[in-house]
């Protein structure tokens, strides 16, 4: 299967690392225009420069804004006021019990998680519509269906993007414009390294090692038994946004290694 994206903008949110750099290059392989987004001038300059050392021939803007705010919202969108794809796969998670989560982090997580991307749909959805065409795409998380005990807050955040999703799907029907969710399970991307390295290094074990047990310990229901890796998880993305997926919409696309033990 040919992807073609070459005459498409795609804007990737949280794209300066892990998955969502992983997505940025998927795209730019497949001929898009890609829009890298994150926080910090020095990491957005960072991914673009790697992204064009690796397609010279791409067109590869950045625009550092921080996506939890309305104020970043809007310096993204005037920085970029086109897109024809637009990921959210700007996210946070961390491992906390219940009982020592303060509301402000509840705040935080549903900032991040949830209303970034739903502000910036808001922004980017009506122009997607007018030209008939449109590609919005959610990151949610096998979490969002298998809540840890370990991450309720981040759970309940995916759970909710797997409701705009489809809620979103359903008020853009009959315009071009499809809306999905992407639900990875456990990927070896920088976070989850991090995560992982300090138990990794005290039992002497590669972090890939670490991370297949952490599946078999903590997600016993996988098939695959291992991590996934980025480049995994953007294939479905970069599927999902191509023309070639014009009759999927409204669907949550599971890239989980068969965590949740359901047939649908």
């Amino acid at each position: 299967m040919l992807i073609d994206l070459a005459d498409k903008t795609a804007i990737v949110t949280g794209s300066t690392a892990g998955i969502g750099l992983a997505i940025a290059h998927g795209l730019a392989h497949a001929g898009a225009s890609v829009v890298v987004n994150g926080r910090t001038e020095e990491r957005v300059h960072s991914a673009v420069a790697q992204l064009r050392s690796a397609y010279p021939d791409a067109n590869i803007r950045g625009v550092a804004a921080d996506l939890s705010t309305a104020s970043g919202c809007e310096k993204l969108v005037s920085a970029e006021p086109h897109a024809d794809i637009l990921v959210n796969n700007l996210g946070i998670f961390e491992a906390v019990d219940f009982f020592e989560i303060p509301d402000e982090d509840w705040q935080k997580f549903f900032d991040v998680n949830v209303l970034s991307g739903v502000r910036v749909s808001r922004a980017y959805a009506p122009g997607m519509v007018d030209n008939g065409w449109g590609r919005i795409v959610f990151l949610s998380s096998e979490s969002g269906i298998n809540i840890p005990t370990e991450m309720i807050h981040y759970g309940f955040t995916k759970s909710a993007n797997l409701s705009v999703s489809r809620g979103l799907a359903k008020r853009l029907a009959g315009t071009g414009v499809t809306v999905n969710a992407v639900l990875p399970g456990p990927t070896l991307s920088e976070g989850v390294m991090a995560m992982i390295e300090p138990s990794a290094k005290q039992r002497g074990v590669s972090i890939e090692d670490a991370a297949r047990d952490f599946v078999r310990a903590k997600r016993p229901s996988s098939i695959i038994q291992r991590a996934a890796t980025p480049e995994e998880v953007a294939n479905m993305v970069v599927y999902v946004c191509s023309q070639q997926a014009s009759a999927t919409t409204g669907a949550a696309m599971r890239v989980e290694g068969g965590i949740v033990d359901t047939l649908t």
